[in-house]
């Protein structure tokens, strides 16, 4: 169930009211503090709670509401219809995610390679206007003999990376023995679609201060997925980012995935958690990007993942749906027409000789 206090509320009466419901019912009570609103949150059995008795605990209650989605604190409910934002810190200022803000853009490599690649990569996609390098250092593979990752040691040339441009760092976490290390260096932290039902990482991830960006399953349901995020927020983290990056559909013969681009309104809709799209992952084809990428801005989407390697065709992993530097910078600039035209866009965009 969902308080909503009256605008102007005291401070002290919000305490008292959340005090008292706790006491008076039993449940956990969670504060959140909207553009318009102050919620309260009442998670715990209330099945046999009658609204009206909380109705009148308080003449600073304006409404009591239950929240009919299995997805509590996801639920755009929880809010009373409000978006809820991302706030990232990083050395270059803090980076706002969420429908209120412009879009952004990470990019980077699927995997951390050597130095020079990862801080060259780098420093061309914050040219071209990224706010995050991404990158991997633990690596996912279906196969146990392809390429797994660096591990640590790439972690360590993610820093040198961010120390050399100032960008934030988004990097997977697969194993919850290695969160300390990922922590340490990532701005994001992102669980991967292979680990989007790992109920136990999701734990770990929900009770550290690190946004999490949760990639959706290759075979999830949208209730799953949400239902999945809902772990992370249960643990009491609050902070996290939605990734479509394609579903596995009955055809895999053009194209990588399906990726998902009517999931844009649908998740508006559910939840009130901002939404990113990662065509590289969705396609599978670095020259079907742009136009997904153009797709996504159109419906709405809050952020944008997109590969980028210097030399594609050596790269270590999924090389054939990265763009190079140079296909990047003529997408940073195209993007930016079609994101002007939305009201979301504030990347610098490049010479339109580019």
């Amino acid at each position: 169930m969902i308080v909503v206090l009256k605008n102007g509320t005291p401070a002290d009466e919000v305490t008292r009211i959340s005090e008292g419901l706790r006491d008076s019912w039993g449940v956990t009570v969670e504060k959140s503090v909207g553009e318009h609103k102050v919620i309260l949150g009442m998670i715990g059995d209330t099945s046999t709670i009658d609204r009206m008795q909380i109705q009148e605990f308080s003449p600073w209650i304006e409404q009591v509401l239950r929240v009919e989605k299995p997805f509590k604190r996801v639920s755009r409910e929880f809010r009373y219809g409000e978006a809820s934002e991302v706030v990232v810190p990083t050395a270059n200022g803090d980076v706002y995610i969420g429908e209120q803000h412009p879009i952004v853009v990470v990019a980077g490599p699927c995997s951390v390679e050597h130095e020079e690649m990862i801080v060259e990569t780098a420093k061309r996609v914050k040219a071209a206007g990224a706010k995050f390098l991404r990158g991997g250092a633990y690596k996912p593979r279906t196969s146990p003999y392809a390429f797994q990752g660096y591990g640590e040691s790439a972690l360590d040339l993610l820093a040198a990376a961010r120390e050399a441009t100032g960008l934030g760092i988004i990097t997977e976490l697969m194993d919850a023995a290695d969160l300390p290390a990922v922590a340490r260096v990532a701005d994001v932290i992102q669980i991967g679609a292979r680990n989007m039902q790992n109920f136990a990482l999701l734990k770990k991830v929900g009770a550290q201060d690190k946004p999490v960006l949760l990639k959706r399953g290759m075979s999830a349901t949208i209730d799953e997925w949400l239902m999945a995020a809902e772990y992370i927020l249960a643990a009491g983290n609050p902070n996290v980012i939605l990734c479509e990056r394609g579903i596995r559909t009955f055809d895999t013969k053009y194209a990588r995935n399906t990726l998902d681009l009517s999931v844009i309104p649908v998740l508006r809709s559910l939840t009130h958690l901002p939404i990113m799209i990662d065509p590289s992952h969705g396609t599978g084809k670095s020259e079907y990007v742009p136009s997904m990428a153009f797709a996504a801005i159109a419906a709405g989407t809050d952020a944008l993942m997109i590969e980028v390697h210097p030399n594609p065709a050596r790269a270590l992993s999924d090389g054939p749906q990265s763009l190079t530097p140079e296909a990047f910078d003529r997408l940073a600039y195209e993007m930016s027409v079609i994101g002007k035209v939305t009201g979301r866009w504030a990347v610098p965009a490049l010479l339109a000789t580019v």
